[in-house]
């Protein structure tokens, strides 16, 4: 969800934020002019778009982890992370809805562009809060962690668990066997008999 929104955002920046100039032909940001707000945007879902990818990545290989302190500081570091870009968010969204309100209406006579510029505002304020969401459900797996074996010294990972899955295989005593039943075992005479009784064998 947060790299779709992401994408949405400088998508619609690159290809509809920037228009051209009637008097000049050169190209200025439909934000008020303001090749800051523009930059911002790009530059802001670009980034966020890259953690999303980083992040998925650390979540596939999250099992494999077997340290302690790796596991406890890959968490930690979700939690941080969620909470700086839903504050980078946030930023962004004040920013280009300021800059957006404040845009001439003569610089872009034919309101080319504005439902990109309107989608990109609407998309970062989209992502305070799936990122904020982020944030909070990282901080529940740091605390069901905790209370768990996953950060706890005594968790090994199933799979480098290298114990045998079966008792060792222990030698007969050959010594006096105080029961009197000697030193190794005995089947019982007559135990199995060859065929059993009364059963006839028939030849095919």
């Amino acid at each position: 969800m947060n790299a779709l929104f992401s994408i949405v955002v400088f998508g619609s920046i690159v290809n509809e934020g920037y228009l051209n100039s009637s008097s000049k032909g050169e190209k200025f940001c439909i934000y008020n002019r303001n090749a800051n707000a523009c930059s911002y945007g790009v530059a802001v879902g670009v980034l966020a778009f890259l953690t999303c990818l980083l992040y998925l990545a650390l979540d596939v290989y999250f099992p494999q982890i077997s340290s302690v302190k790796d596991r406890k500081k890959a968490v930690l570091s979700d939690i941080g992370v969620s909470a700086f870009w839903a504050f980078l968010w946030f930023v962004g969204f004040c920013y280009l809805a300021n800059q957006w309100q404040v845009s001439k209406a003569e610089d872009n006579p034919l309101n080319e562009g504005t439902d990109a510029a309107r989608a990109a505002i609407a998309f970062s304020f989209f992502s305070i809060f799936t990122w904020a969401g982020q944030a909070v459900l990282a901080f529940q797996r740091y605390q069901i962690g905790a209370d768990s074996a996953l950060f706890s010294q005594d968790y090994m990972d199933p799979s480098q668990d290298s114990s045998m899955p079966y008792a060792p295989y222990v030698e007969p005593s050959t010594g006096p066997d105080p029961a009197g039943m000697g030193g190794t075992y005995q089947q019982p005479a007559n135990a199995f008999d060859a065929e059993p009784q009364g059963y006839q064998s028939q030849g095919y």
